[in-house]
């Protein structure tokens, strides 16, 4: 199972966005690779601050995360942490937290790898949106989406920078009050990637990309929500000089279900039923997200009455069983009636049988509401 990221940098759930910050600050300067060399377990731990961090330091993705925990950005196989991110993407990424251009003046400094090394250009992200059915929300999906990107040409060959020697940094010298200071920069010439295009067809671009469509299949689990965001790893645009490509980022839209409403795993179904059906009672076909189902109606129902069907619902992101479907049993008054009907009813106005008489066991409307979200 899956660590809790509150927990990898040892906070609480109620943990302000400075306290996230200062967690993590504390932790990738103890776990540096720089101040660990060798140490694969401090590298795994500064990869799993990491990870935390780029979910729990986004108040988008930490409200998500605190709602459906790992499900709302891995169900599926998509990823939506720092989870197989190298420690370009990291460095890159999270440079901020450490003031950008340094880590203290003993380490290696951001975007240039692990002591000066190379630094990989990664390709950038592409955006689509996916329409689902509640059906397909409720049971889950695979769909297969044509997607534009940008991929590398066949024949591109690319040859060492020679501005920065194929390190993919430029190193500077100022002298200063304080002395000589050394900084390193990303290579204005190869954009950091420590290459250049030696050969491309004629059909790619000034970075030897060329733009091809391409069949993506995206396994979408049960139980997102509209406004939901996933990941596809590696399915974005590929990267100048063998970098690491972007990602596929999939926003989830619902379809409107023409007889259900969803609240969370719940699903809500309006029946109106005639003056006779309430009174005789009877049965009545209605829609599910698997298929249609036969419910009975007992004789005497009240109209508010609201009828459970359990395990009907849409399906927990978390794996926690399914919501149920709320039947809503609605009697339909006539707004006409025929002389014959009018007769009746004004015969029967003064019935007793007809008078209203509500028992303890009929809940009022108010009770009903309560019900529902207990």
């Amino acid at each position: 199972m899956k660590e809790d990221y509150y927990e990898i940098l040892g906070l609480s759930k109620g943990a302000s966005s400075a306290e996230i910050k200062k967690a993590y600050r504390k932790m990738a300067i103890k776990y540096h690779p720089d101040k660990n060399p060798g140490d694969e377990k401090a590298e795994e731990l500064f990869k799993k601050a990491a990870e935390a961090y780029e979910v729990l330091g986004n108040e988008e993705k930490k409200a998500k995360y605190d709602r459906f925990g790992h499900q709302a950005f891995e169900g599926g196989g998509f990823g939506g942490g720092a989870g197989g991110m190298n420690m370009d993407d990291i460095f890159s990424q999270f440079g901020d937290i450490f003031g950008g251009g340094g880590f203290g003046g003993g380490f290696s400094g951001f975007g240039g790898g692990f002591g000066g090394g190379q630094r990989r250009a990664k390709g950038s992200n592409l955006r689509i949106r996916v329409s689902l059915t509640l059906e397909e929300i409720a049971n889950g999906v695979e769909k297969k989406i044509k997607v534009k990107r940008k991929l590398q040409a066949p024949g591109t060959t690319y040859k060492t920078c020679s501005t920065c020697k194929g390190t993919g940094q430029v190193t500077r010298v100022t002298n200063t009050i304080l002395g000589r200071m050394q900084t390193a920069s990303p290579c204005n010439v190869c954009g950091g990637s420590g290459q250049i295009i030696d050969e491309k067809p004629a059909d790619a671009d000034a970075f030897g990309l060329v733009t091809k469509e391409e069949t993506v299949s995206i396994k979408i689990p049960a139980g997102v929500e509209h406004g939901m965001q996933l990941k596809v790893a590696g399915k974005g645009n590929d990267a100048p000089g063998n970098g690491v490509p972007g990602d596929l980022l999939v926003a989830i839209e619902e379809k409107e279900h023409p007889s259900l409403q969803r609240e969370g795993d719940n699903l809500h179904y309006d029946l109106y039923i005639s003056y006779s059906e309430a009174a005789l009672g009877s049965s009545r076909e209605i829609d599910t997200v698997s298929g249609k189902v036969r419910i009975k109606i007992d004789e005497g129902v009240q109209s508010g009455k609201i009828l459970r069907l359990r395990g009907k619902g849409i399906s927990n992101l978390n794996g926690y069983g399914k919501g149920d479907l709320l039947v809503h049993v609605n009697v339909w008054t006539p707004k006409t009636l025929s002389r014959e009907q009018r007769e009746f009813f004004e015969k029967m106005a003064n019935d007793e049988n007809f008078q209203p008489n509500p028992e303890k066991s009929d809940k009022s409307f108010f009770e009903k509401v309560k019900d529902m979200f207990s």
